[in-house]
């Protein structure tokens, strides 16, 4: 099976739409640590999900070009709730915990799991969720229960590849056909990647016209 094209392609005015809508006021709404204090499910939600220490909130800082918007941490698993962001008046950004390795107990871990099975299941305001992934190391078997249930739950799921600044050229190709082609194998997965560095700046252009393209659906 051939691979689908590890980079997401849009055209210049998809780019433009996509700068406009980040160009708009994005702040903290909530953290959410149980099923019930999710806000009402009233505009687009985009879910950024990930391993824990992928880059997701450097990543989310990068993307509204702010420097302390989500909270960064070396310590993988800083991020212990669902984080609501309003972009602009159309679209909530969601931070969701890491899921894998976390400097944290049994029970937590195992709470944060929860939340996060729990919102993706039955979220009827969730558009899609940017899977975020270490390009240093692909895809692992932490992964698997994600893509599992986003396939199950008919979530449309997207790859976006993190920390591409630390691979060269070949290295990130490789990597991304290799993770193409196995995304390819799940119903609901986007068929392109988008390869970022929050470091470079590298593919964020092409993320926010992804996000202002599922406001026009």
């Amino acid at each position: 099976m051939p691979a689908p094209s590890s980079r997401a392609e849009f055209s210049p005015d998809e780019i433009e739409r996509g700068e406009i809508l980040f160009r708009r006021p994005c702040k903290f709404l909530k953290g959410v640590v149980d099923a019930a204090g999710l806000p009402s499910p009233r505009r687009l939600e985009l879910a950024f999900a990930g391993r824990s220490n992928v880059g997701k909130s450097s990543l989310l800082n990068a993307l509204v070009g702010r420097k302390a918007l989500a909270r960064t941490s070396n310590t993988p698993g800083r991020t212990r709730e669902i984080n609501f962001f309003e972009l602009g008046d159309e679209v909530y950004l969601v931070d969701l915990p890491g899921y894998g390795y976390a400097r944290a107990s049994k029970k937590e871990v195992g709470a944060w799991n929860r939340l996060i099975r729990s919102y993706l299941k039955g979220r009827a305001a969730l558009g899609r969720v940017f899977l975020l992934i270490d390009a240093r190391h692909g895809l692992k078997a932490t992964d698997k229960p994600i893509l599992e249930l986003m396939d199950l739950s008919a979530v449309s799921y997207q790859g976006v590849l993190t920390k591409a600044d630390k691979l060269k050229a070949g290295e990130i190709e490789s990597v991304a056909d290799a993770v193409a082609r196995e995304l390819a194998t799940h119903p609901a997965a986007h068929p392109e990647l988008i390869v970022t560095s929050a470091r470079t700046g590298l593919g964020l252009a092409e993320l926010r016209a992804a996000v202002a393209g599922l406001l026009g659906q």
